[in-house]
């Protein structure tokens, strides 16, 4: 009996300092979040007025280590939402759209949520473009704002993205007229038509198109096609997009242009003639 009372004792013992030890554990666990959340809530009032003062630099970095050591405090959204407004204002446009896409993910419920989205698209602009190279940047950033306008049709910043969109457009157009421009240098004129159809039907508000007639008639010219070279001249004297004496002295100047290409193809076709009627005539002979 006593034997079970000492056992007893010993584990009741056993149980309580367990119980010590594990509300002492808890109770530096709790200690241990109070300090954090307080040590996150002083870094974010330290980010905020930073940022008011357009101190973007150093913005990053104090919002890069909130987001590294603040999980659970309350104070992402607004760490994630600061980094990316910070890259935007230092026009680091790459680190920009990936801090935005970033944010719409993780806080699709955010009240900056529609910020996010049109800057993002925005950075996608904003990125370094060479019209030389291919266009998939260009329709990243196409992508983008049709996605904004899909999320929110109603949004005040709907002009804002019809103005970038439009220029996104104006900036295929420019490479597809560039591409056909440098075929006709190559002296590749069915290229040039080809490439110039399509540029005229996709891009009928394009400030290229008066050029991209006159481009056409030279090159139809060049393929001996005088009727389309006369229409496609036709055409660039009818658009509206330039007037003024330089569209007349271009248009005068591909008139002589066609003329004259027509007066040696005239002259070739009959020099063509006459030597295949001689041909003719000596095969006769001969036999």
């Amino acid at each position: 009996m006593q034997l079970y009372i000492k056992n007893t004792f010993i584990t009741a013992v056993a149980v309580a300092s367990l119980l010590i030890i594990g509300c002492a554990n808890t109770s530096k666990e709790r200690n241990a979040d109070a300090d954090r959340l307080a040590m996150c809530q002083k870094r974010h009032s330290q980010v905020e007025e930073m940022f008011k003062k357009q101190e973007y630099g150093k913005v990053k970095t104090k919002a890069e280590e909130m987001l590294t050591v603040c999980p659970g405090t309350g104070y992402m959204e607004q760490a994630q939402f600061i980094l990316a407004e910070s890259h935007f204002h230092l026009k680091e446009w790459i680190e920009a759209r990936g801090e935005y896409g970033s944010f719409i993910l993780n806080f699709p419920g955010s009240p900056f949520i529609e910020t996010a989205e049109f800057r993002k698209a925005v950075s996608s602009f904003r990125m370094e473009f060479h019209i030389a190279r291919d266009e998939s940047q260009t329709a990243i950033a196409m992508k983008d704002f049709e996605r904004f306008i899909s999320n929110y049709p109603e949004s005040p910043l709907k002009d804002s993205v019809s103005y970038y969109y439009n220029l996104l457009v104006d900036r295929l157009a420019e490479k597809e007229f560039q591409t056909a421009n440098l075929y006709y240098k190559l002296e590749k004129p069915k290229a040039v038509v080809i490439y110039l159809k399509d540029f005229l039907t996709d891009f009928p508000q394009s400030k290229r198109r008066f050029q991209a007639y006159l481009l056409m008639a030279r090159s139809y010219s060049d393929l001996d096609q005088f009727d389309l070279a006369l229409y496609y001249l036709k055409e660039a004297k009818a658009d509206p997009s330039i007037e003024g004496e330089k569209k007349e002295k271009e248009i005068a100047s591909l008139q002589k242009h066609i003329a004259k290409a027509e007066v040696r193809f005239e002259k070739q076709l009959k020099k063509d003639l006459a030597q295949k009627r001689v041909k003719k005539i000596e095969a006769k002979e001969f036999n």
